[in-house]
């Protein structure tokens, strides 16, 4: 006798049957998420050590580059300034009268872009300048 409304009546090892099919189901389901979440857990300390040697590595190159770029500062301001060689040169000029060029010059600048190649020339001085005696 079936009442309008209610669902057929189901035997109850069909019901038992099914209810132990989705559990078995839902344990393996769980068992992959488990593995899954293991592996995601793995993966994201992975990514931590790394992104903690990029920091590292970030804050060693920028230390370097700043240490790079001081040296490279006080190398251009020793080329740019350095007064004690021009009075040097000029205190040599005014010793030996006027056998030296006169020192005409910037600090920092190489003077022998200035002078000619045949003064620069060094391989003929023994025949040109004897040495004397």
């Amino acid at each position: 006798m079936s009442h309008p409304g209610k669902p057929p009546k189901t035997d109850k090892a069909v019901i038992l049957s099914d209810a132990v099919r989705t559990v078995t189901q839902l344990r393996a389901e769980t068992e992959e998420l488990k593995e899954s979440n293991g592996q995601l857990q793995e993966k994201i300390k992975e990514l931590k050590a790394e992104k903690n040697e990029l920091r590292d590595e970030k804050q060693r190159l920028k230390a370097d580059k700043e240490k790079l770029e001081q040296q490279v500062k006080a190398m251009s301001v020793q080329m740019s300034y350095l007064p004690h060689l021009s009075a040097m040169f000029a205190a040599q000029g005014q010793a030996t009268s006027n056998k030296l060029m006169p020192y005409i010059g910037f600090p920092g600048a190489a003077m022998w872009q200035f002078m000619s190649p045949s003064v620069i020339d060094t391989s003929q001085d023994h025949v040109q300048r004897p040495p004397a005696a």
